[in-house]
């Protein structure tokens, strides 16, 4: 008789699904805000990209070289970490290109992405 009344039984369940479902949640939420802030750094990244050659390109006074533009470049940028900014002048105008790793830091594990942009103005 007492077997058959702790089958029936249903008191707890609530708890043993939270158990399971809970963690798996939490982890997709947290994936979903860190893929939101890397594509934040990745746009951010191709804006910082293309006004530092627009400078380069129209505003002369204020981009007068290479270091100019990456400074430029560099305080246009408003993503996570520092990413690198270089400064060509090849036959399409004024070229800047800019790289940075984005890093997935989950505690037990850790995965660094590469981000890159290039923006080339006549």
């Amino acid at each position: 008789m007492r077997t058959t009344t702790l089958i029936r039984d249903i008191r707890g369940t609530s708890a043993l699904e939270f158990a399971f479902v809970g963690p798996v949640f939490m982890m997709m939420v947290i994936g979903m805000l860190y893929g939101c802030m890397m594509l934040y750094s990745l746009s951010s990244l191709h804006y910082a990209v293309e006004e530092g050659a627009r400078c380069a390109s129209v505003k002369s006074t204020v981009c007068t070289n290479s270091t100019t533009t990456v400074s430029y470049a560099q305080a246009a940028y408003y993503g996570t970490g520092s990413p690198t900014f270089t400064s060509t002048s090849p036959t399409c105008g004024h070229s800047v290109s800019g790289s940075s790793t984005f890093s997935f830091s989950l505690g037990v594990a850790s995965w660094s992405v590469p981000l890159s942009a290039t923006a080339c103005f006549p």
